[in-house]
């Protein structure tokens, strides 16, 4: 789960981490009282959606004009700036041509920087180890001074057993060329980022940028944090901040229903049960020359209520030309899946072509119900016969 960035900063600063001051507003009305109790005499008014490049992206119906991100240096300009972007489509790198409409904004004292540089804090799966990652270049994606600069990134990882020490604090401030003063504000904002990061069972935490300010001090200019969903039940106050207006429909529909869906550009819809074979079922759908639409993973323990479910959120979706069903019934047993599919076809009308393979627990009585159904279910005897046959199928429909 992500949260924008005023709602990070807020959690931040209760674990001591430094941050400027500022209030979320939602009408222009509230943009000019925040600005007004702030004080001035800049202000920056930041357009809050769940995405990054804000402050380069451009707004839909004024594609050459300023950004989500906004510099105001009166309270006038606070107030029509907040009224441009409100309501308003902001397209950036990272939401794609459609772009997210923006419903929020958070008003932020300005800020004297002298040094814009990049911290972040992430589990890197490869040492099972939460790892610091910092740079002198901040205010751009990581992503861009990795493949121009990567000398210019440091990663330091954190044993658990002990958690950051302070000579590692120390060791990242000299790597970002801090000094005198500046080394110690930066371990004090290290060892509280890692204290948020673990007591929040947060999966990524970004600052970019992290600035010095022109007289010294580091602080959090922006905030970016996303958090594990297996552990949000141990954080009511963290799940209340979801803002489910930023997540795709589709995936929060299948999180109700206790399923792993994640939406994809393709036109084959994917129903499988596991997450390991649920990629192989992509990975095979592409060695065959089609695309998959979704990842959904049913789950070992699915009944046929949530298969139903299941069916319908992939079919719910206008992209989906024809389906795949791959199940291997371990725990999962065939013939619920199979009642499941034979279900949700009859409910939804089935308008593209289906085919289902099926291994396992009661396989030949899941073939049976599906035999039987009268429906126009293409059977297939492997998952290479079932990629193939769905592929071509697709194709001839076009």
């Amino acid at each position: 789960m992500n949260i924008h960035e005023y709602q990070a900063k807020s959690l931040l600063a209760k674990f001591g981490v430094a941050v400027p001051r500022g209030h979320v507003a939602y009408t222009p009305d509230e943009a000019e009282a925040a600005a007004k109790e702030l004080g001035g005499p800049v202000w920056v008014v930041k357009s809050q959606i769940h995405a990054g490049g804000r402050g380069a992206g451009r707004f839909q119906d004024d594609p050459e004009g300023k950004g989500g991100v906004r510099v105001s240096k009166s309270i006038e300009e606070v107030r029509a700036n907040a009224g441009a972007m409100l309501g308003h489509v902001l397209v950036t790198k990272q939401t794609g041509s459609a772009g997210k409409e923006v419903k929020r904004l958070y008003i932020e004292e300005g800020c004297d920087i002298a040094r814009e540089l990049y911290l972040s804090m992430l589990v890197d799966r490869a040492s099972s180890r939460v790892t610091v990652v910092a740079s002198t270049e901040g205010g751009m994606e990581i992503e861009e001074v990795a493949a121009s600069h990567p000398e210019k990134i440091v990663k330091e990882p954190v044993d658990p057993a002990v958690g950051l020490m302070p000579f590692q604090a120390r060791k990242i401030a000299f790597a970002l060329g801090l000094e005198g003063k500046q080394v110690g504000a930066a371990a004090k904002f290290l060892a509280a980022m890692y204290k948020a990061f673990t007591e929040l069972d947060v999966s990524l935490m970004e600052i970019n940028p992290l600035v010095v300010t022109g007289e010294g001090a580091v602080i959090a200019l922006d905030a970016k944090m996303g958090f594990d969903d297996n552990a949000l039940f141990r954080h009511p106050d963290v799940a209340e901040m979801r803002d489910e207006d930023e997540e795709d429909p589709m995936e929060i529909e299948a999180g109700r229903h206790e399923l792993n869906y994640i939406k994809l550009d393709g036109n084959i819809g994917c129903m499988v049960n596991g997450a390991g074979l649920a990629m192989a079922t992509m990975d095979i759908i592409k060695l065959y020359g089609g695309e998959p639409a979704n990842f959904l993973d049913v789950g070992g323990g699915a009944t046929k209520e949530r298969v139903t479910a299941a069916f319908k959120i992939i079919l719910s979706d206008p992209n989906v030309e024809g389906i795949l069903v791959n199940i291997f019934g371990g725990i999962m047993r065939c013939d619920v899946i199979a009642e499941g599919v034979v279900a949700a076809a009859r409910e939804v009308s089935l308008h593209v072509p289906l085919v289902v393979r099926l291994e396992g627990t009661n396989v030949e009585l899941g073939k049976k119900i599906l035999e039987e159904s009268g429906l126009p279910i293409v059977s297939a005897d492997n998952l290479a016969d079932a990629a193939e046959k769905i592929v071509s199928a697709v194709k001839e429909a076009n």
